[in-house]
């Protein structure tokens, strides 16, 4: 038997939405039986079991035959094939822009805080002045207690163009001088104004070496952090498919020229954990902060 996903097949979906039902095509896969048969096999009372094969004989699952004074049911098919349609979403273009963990244009922080390149740290820890040296610009890791580091980047989508949907991912932690795996954050994202919800971050992992830290970083410092994306949908946001508020794609200015990205720890926070970033060359994942557009 062959199906599509139609109104058309709903009879044969309904009927296979049924534990009694399915009980029956098993018994039937075996054996032709009788009403009776099926019935004292089930432990159901015939009328029960004459209501079920009506709804499989309906679905041309099964078919009954009278053989003399008895009707026998058989099965009628011996598999499903279900055809999904192609395309179940639109096929929506795409634009993926990655920025630099030191790339960020404005940004308040408080120690615990610090930078660090491939080389080597970018002036003493703790200073936050140092967040403005022009090395900054090479830093693949940064971390603070509080406050927020906030990124630029150009939104090329056209007038023409319509914004269905936004992803941004990083590779994030909280911040513990040193390292602690038990360390919660509430970690806020806001885009071009927009707060997208807060994460609590479970800690600042040092356990093992992260994949890509530099052999030259301290064992005893943050290795590496989680993964994490933000998808922007119509019906809300998410990170890693549950919810984290009510704003929409729609609630995104979609047609100014830059995307305004902050992550922050707020004052108010009731975890108030830090936060790191880590960028290509540090931590699991060689990747930077990217954010990626779904338009049509």
């Amino acid at each position: 038997m062959q199906l599509e996903i139609n109104q058309e097949a709903l009879p044969v979906y309904e009927a296979l939405a049924s534990n009694v039902r399915i009980k029956i095509i098993q018994l039937l896969a075996r054996n032709k039986m009788n009403v009776k048969e099926i019935a004292q096999e089930l432990g159901l009372s015939s009328a029960i079991v004459t209501m079920h094969i009506k709804k499989l004989e309906e679905a041309k699952i099964i078919k009954t035959e009278r053989v003399g004074q008895r009707k026998i049911s058989s099965l009628r098919v011996d598999h499903i094939d279900i055809n999904f349609p192609e395309k179940i979403f639109n096929a929506f273009d795409t634009r993926e822009t990655s920025i630099p963990i030191g790339h960020y244009t404005n940004y308040s922080v408080e120690p615990t805080c610090g930078l660090a390149t491939l080389a080597g740290f970018i002036g003493p820890v703790d200073e936050p002045k140092f967040f403005m040296d022009p090395n900054r610009m090479d830093a693949r890791i940064l971390w603070f207690t509080k406050g927020f580091v906030e990124y630029q980047s150009p939104n090329f989508l056209s007038l023409d163009e319509k914004l269905e949907m936004m992803e941004i991912s990083m590779e994030i932690s909280s911040e513990f001088p040193f390292s602690n795996n038990n360390w919660p954050s509430d970690i806020t994202f806001s885009l071009n104004g927009i707060e997208l919800g807060t994460w609590t971050s479970p800690g600042d992992f040092a356990d093992i070496r992260g994949k890509y830290t530099p052999d030259w970083y301290p064992d005893n410092l943050n290795q590496y952090g989680l993964l994490k994306t933000i998808r922007i949908m119509d019906h809300g946001t998410y990170m890693e498919g549950e919810p984290l508020s009510d704003v929409t794609i729609k609630d995104i200015p979609a047609y100014e020229d830059t995307w305004h990205l902050r992550v922050e720890v707020k004052e108010e926070a009731e975890n108030m954990g830090g936060c790191t970033l880590f960028g290509k060359g540090f931590g699991n994942y060689d990747q930077d902060i990217k954010i990626k557009m779904f338009y049509s």
